[in-house]
């Protein structure tokens, strides 16, 4: 009797094992591929070099994260990115550029230089617009629309960006969205999703679609923490800011 219990505890003790290893391990996340909705092509790959200070010498390095690019209602061409703070935070030599790039409809690169235009100065508003010192033509990627009001938390969202993770987001290399999420949690300053992401995909696009289908930027990735939790800032905290630089 004692060894059936024995047996059975042990068993019980696997399966539980199993099923933890099992849920850590699933992701929700998807590939961008030639399939996927086209609108993600205005999310791409944000690289801004940086410095460090510490103990009186300077170290250079490159922050890799995402942004995306908007627009308006009347423009064809777009030339304003929407990204996360903390990826610029550290950026202070400007004879080196930032770089954003993203895939056009015929999956080519399209490459452009970004120059920093406001922010929200801390991680307590993690935001960051900036403007391409060249448009990208809307026959190339078309731009998305910022959202009018906060996200509507009875309808899921889409979060997009590069994360540096080493399986599916190919450390950085591509673009994988999180499709269906939910928003547990929103205010003004912060949202929180079940959407997974890692580091890289900060800056990266939080979309709703509206009533009529139309992809709509609602928020910027602050933090992922690979295990299927996500923080976003809502365009509502920084939407007039945005369009004092689309007009």
């Amino acid at each position: 009797m004692r060894h059936h219990q024995k047996y059975s505890a042990t068993l019980s003790m696997l399966c539980i094992l199993l099923l933890s290893s099992t849920t850590e391990s699933a992701d929700s996340r998807q590939v961008f591929s030639s399939e996927s909705s086209p609108w993600l092509r205005a999310v791409g790959k944000l690289q801004v070099p940086g410095q460090r200070y510490r103990d009186g010498h300077r170290s250079h390095y490159m922050e890799d994260c995402s942004a995306t690019l908007v627009s308006n209602t009347t423009q064809h061409d777009a030339n304003i990115i929407i990204t996360a703070w903390h990826c610029i935070e550290l950026y202070s030599d400007l004879s080196k550029p930032i770089l954003f790039t993203a895939l056009t409809r015929s999956g080519e690169p399209v490459k452009r230089e970004a120059l920093r235009l406001a922010d929200g100065g801390g991680m307590h508003a993690d935001w960051a617009i900036l403007r391409l010192r060249r448009n990208i033509s809307s026959q190339q990627i078309i731009a998305l629309n910022v959202h009018p009001h906060i996200a509507d938390p009875d309808r899921t969202v889409t979060m997009a960006g590069y994360s540096r993770d080493s399986g599916i987001g190919d450390s950085g290399e591509t673009l994988t969205f999180d499709p269906a999420c939910v928003i547990y949690h929103q205010q003004r300053s912060l949202g929180d999703t079940d959407c997974m992401a890692h580091k890289g995909a900060s800056g990266g696009a939080v979309i709703q679609l509206s009533k009529s289908a139309e992809p709509l930027l609602c928020g910027v990735i602050s933090q992922g923490n690979g295990e299927g939790r996500s923080t976003f800032v809502p365009v509502s905290k920084f939407r007039n800011a945005i369009n004092l630089y689309l007009k």
